[in-house]
């Protein structure tokens, strides 16, 4: 169906019982449709105004007081005649008023059709209309800077210079293949190695990226292992600064996995509490044991605690610390010492705590905050977190290199041109240059009805 002919209308705000709810209109009839069942005239309302007035139901029934939002064609989120309806939102109200605008023209909106709509017309490119998503989803203030960051055309900007920088140089070497036969070189192979090396770094920077953007979105986890009466269900409770695990000196009282999320600096981790390590004859207990082992292979960072009143066990972990740390290499591992108010044993690289008395545990913060952020800066640097982006760049590097391989081995112009502009569509299919009906379907599905 053309778009340009079909109005779209749906619930833009969450469905319960609120204060107020809005209903958003969309398309090229939304005002005529509306002025069906709304008490005041708008053939003439400018753009950007609200008019107060009342609902009707098709048997002219009053549905509601509400505020009608005008926005004209060219001037909304979609680029289309836009309408929002703030009602009072009892969800009987939001249903009737859903219900008379579809009975006077209106159709239900898909997932997502109002952001699809916004950048089928160009208001947004394909990763700004994804980090409308993600802008929603944002459950930290890191991961909310990242979207924001995308959604401001961040990432799209720097994108387009690469494919701008690879589309100039791919038009000469396909000069060069029209004058083939007469032996004329137009694109400087010198300069075509350094361009490529240049933005293959840029993407795979980029592409490095991701581990932390992913991270970021869906919080980081983090997984408190040890043996058993170590303290780590203590260390759990400080850290969230109320007793959300038992504590106990019985060996074995955390028999199962213990998750919750954890706001520091605003990044959000997934704090895990496991059960001790240790060799047990107890079904349930070795049960645990085996979850928390799978624990540590999905999470991103490891706090291995040890007891410092206990010199066999500080030895122990210390080597199994060192030991995940090379078996592990993709993860961040932290030996921690506890009960340091008791003991305080010299040994390098540990962080000294007392989850007790909270001795430690700022130092500990900020240990697991730069383990997550690195060398990056979360406040300038384009971070991708979008898994389909990262595909699209790991393509890209891998076209590159192919590039930069021809270029060394003195491959002819033809093959070299099909790497790049191979390069370049995975490049444009982050921002939607290049797009299917397929992906777009994907994409838009996942967003919720009223965006």
């Amino acid at each position: 169906m053309d778009l340009k002919l079909d109005t779209i209308c749906a619930l833009a705000t969450g469905s319960g019982i609120g204060a107020i709810a809005v209903v958003r209109i969309s398309g090229a009839d939304a005002r005529k449709i509306l002025s069906q069942c709304f008490s005041k005239e708008l053939s003439k309302a400018q753009s950007h105004t609200i008019h107060f007035g009342t609902i009707s139901g098709k048997d002219g029934t009053q549905i509601d007081e509400v505020l009608v939002s005008y926005f004209e064609h060219g001037r909304s989120f979609t680029g289309e005649e836009s309408i929002e309806v703030s009602c009072h939102g009892s969800p009987y109200v939001q249903q009737q008023i859903l219900a008379v605008l579809q009975h006077c023209g209106c159709r239900m909106a898909e997932p997502g059709e109002f952001t699809k709509r916004a950048f089928i017309n160009g208001k947004l490119d394909l990763s700004q209309a994804e980090a409308v998503a993600d802008l929603i989803a944002a459950q930290s203030k890191k991961a909310h800077r990242i979207a924001l960051s995308q959604l401001k055309g961040n990432l799209s900007s720097d994108l387009k210079v690469l494919r701008e920088s690879l589309i100039a140089f791919a038009s000469l070497i396909e000069l060069e293949l029209d004058f083939s036969e007469e032996d004329v070189e137009f694109a400087d192979r010198t300069q075509l190695k350094e361009l490529v090396a240049k933005v293959l770094t840029t993407v795979e920077q980029l592409s490095a990226s991701f581990a932390l953007g992913n991270a970021l979105k869906n919080g980081v986890p983090v997984a408190i292992v040890g043996a058993p009466n170590t303290g780590k269900s203590t260390l759990l409770n400080q850290l969230l600064g109320e007793d959300r695990a038992i504590v106990s000196d019985e060996a074995g009282t955390t028999r199962d996995v213990i998750e919750e999320t954890l706001n520091i600096d605003g990044i959000l981790f997934r704090l895990i509490d496991t059960a001790g390590i240790r060799e047990t004859t107890q079904n349930i207990e070795s049960m645990g044991i085996e979850r928390s082992q799978q624990k540590i292979k999905e999470a991103s960072i490891v706090l291995c605690l040890a007891d410092a009143t206990d010199k066999a066990n500080l030895s122990e972990t210390q080597s199994w610390s060192e030991e995940l740390t090379k078996t592990h290499p993709d993860k961040k591992v932290l030996f921690i010492v506890n009960k340091a108010d008791l003991h305080s044993p010299n040994i390098d690289k540990a962080i000294a705590i007392s989850a007790k008395e909270g001795d430690g545990i700022d130092l500990l913060n900020k240990e697991m905050v730069s383990a997550v952020v690195g060398t990056l800066d979360l406040e300038n640097d384009t971070i991708i977190a979008n898994a389909r982006h990262h595909e699209a760049l790991l393509k890209t590097s891998e076209s590159l290199e192919k590039a930069a391989n021809g270029l060394e081995d003195g491959t002819t112009g033809d093959f070299i041109a099909m790497d790049i502009r191979q390069a370049m569509f995975h490049l444009g299919s982050i921002t939607g240059d290049i797009s299917t009906d397929d992906l777009l379907g994907s994409i838009f599905s996942k967003f919720c009805i009223g965006k």
